[in-house]
Formats: structure tokens, sequence, C-alpha cells
């Protein structure tokens, strides 16, 4: 098995410990941030029941294994990414000053502007718009797509399911983890009615809509969706190297989606830079455990 840790019986996987570590770097994080307290209870008994859950399930399945158990270690993580997703809006603090964003926003109107990102986005119509604002939509889909075409690709071991989770849970994690530094707003708030795509679709309605709802006011750096997306298609091309379509297919998904967060406002260009990076990053820790621990060679 693909492990990191081990405490007793009890053997983790790599997957694990990163979630585990990063739920108790947000427990130290509501603690010493100035909220209020019935959130930092919240927060603190919620993912103590997190750690606590990780710890139950891989003591049952050190004693007897069982595909239900195993099954269940493998998609535990998915809800939580939207629990840690979450949790980090709790912590939004008021936000006044826009330093940041006025540092950020040169950087896209010179893409979008002087270098005709958004002519070019627009030069077929509504059609590539569309096509981003679906992407866009899609992220929310792309972790249990990944974990699915393991699932589907024969890759539904252990230790595949296990490298794809740690990549994505540490690219991810890593984004939440920053935002609490980097206080900030998206650009569509911040500057209203400036800089926004010609063409209005009802994909981005959608989106919008959506965000206006569970959207959450503590960090827009890095983006979530870029690295999330980003570590995906990673994960996929080094674990699926036997159908290599496969991983193009999910790369070409995260560049549709980190170009839709620049164009549609959602995100800055510098957002979604540094969440490429956090997932590069994942991708190097990824390869760096292949290395360790070499894949078998697939058929063809």
């Amino acid at each position: 098995m693909s492990k990191l840790g081990s405490f007793g019986k009890k053997t983790f996987r790599r997957s694990e410990v990163v979630a585990m570590a990063y739920f108790l770097y947000a427990g130290v994080v509501a603690v010493v941030r100035p909220v209020n307290w019935e959130i930092t209870f919240n927060v603190l008994w919620l993912n103590l029941t997190v750690v606590g859950s990780f710890c139950l399930l891989a003591y049952a399945d050190s004693f007897r294994r069982r595909r239900l158990l195993g099954s269940l270690r493998d998609w535990l993580p998915l809800p939580l990414l939207l629990l840690a997703y979450r949790e980090m809006g709790w912590f939004a603090l008021p936000h006044s000053g826009t330093e940041l964003e006025q540092s950020w926003i040169v950087w896209d109107r010179m893409v979008l502007d002087d270098w005709g990102g958004r002519a070019l986005i627009e030069s077929a119509g509504a059609v590539l718009p569309s096509v981003l604002e679906i992407s866009y939509a899609l992220v929310y889909a792309v972790v249990p797509g990944g974990l699915g075409t393991l699932y589907l690709t024969g890759h539904r071991k252990v230790e595949d399911v296990d490298r794809f989770l740690f990549t994505v849970l540490l690219a991810t994690f890593g984004a939440y983890a920053l935002f609490p530094y980097f206080p900030s707003e998206p650009p569509r708030a911040v500057f209203p009615g400036q800089d926004l795509p010609g063409v209005i679709t009802i994909f981005r309605k959608f989106n919008l809509g959506y965000l206006g709802r569970y959207g959450i006011h503590t960090s827009v750096f890095p983006s979530a969706h870029v690295s999330t997306a980003f570590a995906v298609a990673f994960g996929i091309r080094l674990l699926v190297r036997e159908r290599p379509w496969v991983g193009r297919l999910f790369l070409m998904l995260a560049i549709l989606i980190a170009t839709a967060t620049v164009y549609g406002r959602y995100h800055y260009l510098v957002d979604a830079l540094a969440g490429l990076g956090l997932a590069i990053a994942a991708r190097a820790a990824l390869q760096a455990v292949l290395e360790r621990d070499p894949l078998p060679v697939q058929p063809k």
C-alpha cells in the first residue's frame, strides 16, 4: 500500500496524511484568526472529527480489507474539499483596501486589452466564450471525473488512487491554505463594469448565479479552480500512461478553465498563474513518489 506514516496498526495513505495535516492547520487558523468564537468552535470540532474519521477508517481497514472500506477511503476526500472551501469562507474578515487588486489588474488589462486576448476569444461570437463558461462550471466535476477515470481505466488499486488524490489534495489544499494571507475580492467585484466579457451567455449567467450563492470572500489568490484542474490533469497523465489521450483531454479542460477564470473576471491572471504553480509543485511531488515506487508497466 502507498503510505507515508502509521500509528499502531493504522496505516495512512499519503493523501490522508495531506488531508489531516490541512485540517489540523485550519484548526490552528481558526484559533489565531480574529473570527467569532462560534466559528472557532465549529471549525475545531468539525476538523477533529475529520481527523478522527481518517484514523477510524485506517484502523478498521488494517484489520480486514473490505472493498467497501477501501472505496470509502477513495471517495471521502471529495466532500472534504467542499468542507475545506466553506471553512475558508468562514475566515473572511472585513476587506476595505484594494492594494493587491490594483497591482494585479495591470497584468489582466495588458493581456486582455493591449495584447488582444478578449478580442481573440470573442472573434467567433459566442462560441468560445460559451465553451469557456461551460469549462469553468465543470471544475466542480473534475475531481470525481478524474477518480472515476482511474476506476474505468483499470487503475482502481489503492496505490493509484492514493497517488492521484495525493496530487490533487496537495494542490487544492495548498491554495486554500494561502487564502488568509492574501485578502482579496474578484475583479468583477472590485472593478464593477470594467474589463468584462463582451459576450454574455446563459452559461455565464449560471456561473455568476452559482458564485453569488456559494462563493466565499476570504481571498481569490491563488486560484483553487486552476490548481485543482491542473493537478487532476497532471495526475491522470502520469498514472494513465497507456491512454495518453485521456490525460490530454483533462489537460485541455484545465487550460480552458484557467482561461475562463481570467476572461470571465472570476480571477486575476496572477491567481491563475499561482494556481498553476501549485499544481506543478504537486506534480513534482507525485513524480518523486513514482521515482521512489515506480508504477508497473501497463499493457497498451
